[in-house]
């Protein structure tokens, strides 16, 4: 009669253990989860761009967004399309005359004077290492005549590549209405860009010795600042620079993560400084994700995209506005699109609206 009430006890101990278990493990999981989601935000990056992308070079997958489709003056990004469109139509070797309209163009020193002669080459490393916009018009008339002609090139080898929401009115990236990129859209035009074994060599050149054919010589340094960074030295390809008051400034750049291409675009950062911060950033958070130690993320934020796109533009002194403002219309472009490899396989639709 004993044996009953003492079996009673036993189930009654084993109960309470059992609920006693539940509740460590509830309470252990409780607080695992705080941890990982603690440390899932702590490693979001902070990023003072107006908007921004990392993208994962061999999938085409987006590994940090921010405002990825939103519309905004490419600014010297641009220069990017000049450059392919510029190989796909002349030879290295090529001499080009610089005229009046490109001598006075605005640009960065060191200044490039009328009739004097540079080999196309020796132009690409001008425009894309230190962003002359007197090479780049110089390289646009060389190749259609006029950088109006040459900016119907342009826009038809982006749209080749299933890029919609990018437009080009200059070759250089200056100012003008109606001419506006995305992150997203930048960082699939510099994939692209990669393909040209000219510019991915000129864009990972820290220093550069060029001569004109009238024996007049430059030493020009690349604008990229990151090319000297210490932690990225041994793994960067490199990238293009920008700035304009409306497109603040801006970089597109690629580095090689374990071996694998990951591509950064950031536009809209508030000064220099910031722009190397938020692009270092970008690269340190594709690490993570690329190592399965975080998500990717995508950020929404609201921004008056109606004065990016310069649809309100209003003041220019460029010649290129000038004649943009008399044109009624635009030349209809008609091409078969090639849909850009990388945009084939991205996760992220590349024609979203902004």
């Amino acid at each position: 009669m004993l044996i009953y009430p003492k079996f009673l006890v036993t189930i009654k101990l084993f109960r309470n253990m059992k609920k006693f278990l539940y509740i460590c493990i509830f309470t252990l999981l409780l607080f695992a989860n705080f941890s990982l989601s603690k440390a899932s935000v702590s490693d979001i990056p902070e990023i003072n761009a107006i908007c921004a992308v990392a993208i994962d070079g061999k999938t085409g997958k987006v590994l940090f967004a921010k405002n990825p489709h939103l519309k905004i003056p490419p600014a010297s990004t641009v220069k990017l399309v000049t450059a392919m469109v510029v190989l796909d139509h002349l030879s290295l070797s090529d001499k080009v005359k610089i005229s009046k309209k490109a001598s006075q163009t605005p640009s960065v020193s060191p200044k490039l004077y009328e009739n004097e002669v540079y080999t196309v080459k020796n132009l690409l490393y001008l425009m894309l290492m230190k962003s002359s916009n007197q090479a780049a018009v110089a390289l646009a008339e060389a190749v259609a005549g006029s950088e109006e002609n040459f900016s119907i090139l342009m826009n038809k080898k982006v749209y080749s590549l299933g890029l919609r929401n990018s437009h080009f009115v200059t070759a250089s990236g200056l100012p003008a209405p109606n001419q506006y990129t995305t992150p997203y859209e930048l960082a699939i035009i510099f994939y692209e860009a990669l393909k040209y074994p000219l510019i991915k060599e000129i864009i990972n050149t820290p220093v550069k010795i060029i001569n004109s054919e009238t024996g007049r010589t430059l030493v020009i340094k690349n604008t990229n600042k990151l090319l000297n960074d210490p932690e990225l030295k041994r793994n960067i390809i490199g990238g293009k620079t920008g700035f304009t008051r409306a497109s603040k400034h801006c970089l597109v750049n690629g580095v090689y993560i374990n071996d694998r291409l990951v591509i950064t675009s950031v536009l809209g950062s508030p000064n220099r400084d910031s722009l190397w911060k938020d692009s270092k950033n970008l690269i340190s958070f594709s690490k993570l994700v690329l190592m399965h130690y975080t998500t990717p993320v995508y950020i929404t934020t609201v921004v008056n995209n109606s004065v990016l796109v310069n649809k309100t533009f209003k003041k220019s002194r460029t010649k290129t506005y000038k004649k943009y403002k008399k044109r009624k219309k635009y030349k209809k472009i008609s091409v078969k699109s090639k849909n850009s490899s990388m945009a084939k396989s991205a996760n992220t639709k590349s024609n979203k609206k902004s």
